[in-house]
């Protein structure tokens, strides 16, 4: 920790990247550990229930997964989430880059969050592009439907659909600016998100995460444990 701490204090520019570990404290399941979403048995794996061609063919059962399992909109954010801004507020924190969709970071204060899947708050009609507020899809009965006769759809990247290019372009930017990048609660597995992280060039690249990722061998700083426990010193 004092390590981490010397390396925020010699760093101008740091980056943030973080996966589903991070609002695990907050009581949101991640994907892949074995509490997580992909353990749980259900009729349909999950990750075929959240991707594309699931919402096309069955969007019924679809929106039933999405409102049990995917949407947590009473969730706070932890420790993490609250360092994070705090650095920002203190100009250390430039950017944070988020595989998350339930919005923890702006909850805590963070501003400039660059979300790369989406976001649960955001939702829009299908057919008339017409923003709806997360109450539609969760009041609603079945598939939710706009004024207009067409399917709100949730603004999150599903399995199958492609990531925003201006947002990747983003994330890149800010990644290749940086001089310290923290990564965090994530295992690295899913591209190409996992992929923005050549482009970093810095100094100082720190991993925080429970479980080994495979470029543990390539960071300075490797600290296994909560991400909320590793950053409570910054809030």
């Amino acid at each position: 920790m004092s390590k981490l701490q010397d390396y925020v204090t010699q760093s101008n520019y740091i980056v943030f990247f973080g996966g589903a570990g991070v609002s695990t404290e907050s009581g949101i399941p991640d994907f892949r550990s074995v509490d997580g979403l992909y353990n749980e048995k259900w009729k349909y794996p999950p990750e075929v229930m959240i991707s594309h061609s699931f919402f096309k063919r069955k969007t019924e059962a679809f929106f039933d997964f999405y409102r049990s399992r995917l949407l947590h909109l009473n969730a706070q954010p932890n420790n993490a989430h609250l360092a994070l801004a705090a650095l920002e507020k203190a100009g250390k924190l430039k950017a944070v880059i988020t595989q998350n969709i339930d919005g923890l970071h702006q909850k805590a204060g963070s501003e400039n969050v660059i979300e790369l899947h989406g976001s649960v708050w955001r939702n829009f009609c299908l057919k008339c592009k017409e923003s709806h507020p997360v109450s539609t899809v969760t009041n609603a009965a079945g598939v939710p439907l706009c004024n207009c006769g067409g399917v709100i759809k949730p603004d999150i990247v599903l399995y199958e659909e492609q990531l925003d290019d201006d947002i990747m372009i983003s994330a890149m930017d800010h990644i290749a600016r940086a001089d310290m990048l923290i990564i965090g609660g994530t295992s690295l597995a899913v591209y190409p998100a996992a992929g923005l992280l050549e482009v970093f060039k810095g100094e100082r690249l720190v991993l925080i995460n429970k479980s080994a990722t495979h470029m543990d061998k390539m960071a300075d700083l490797v600290i296994s444990d909560n991400i909320g426990d590793a950053l409570a010193c910054f809030v």
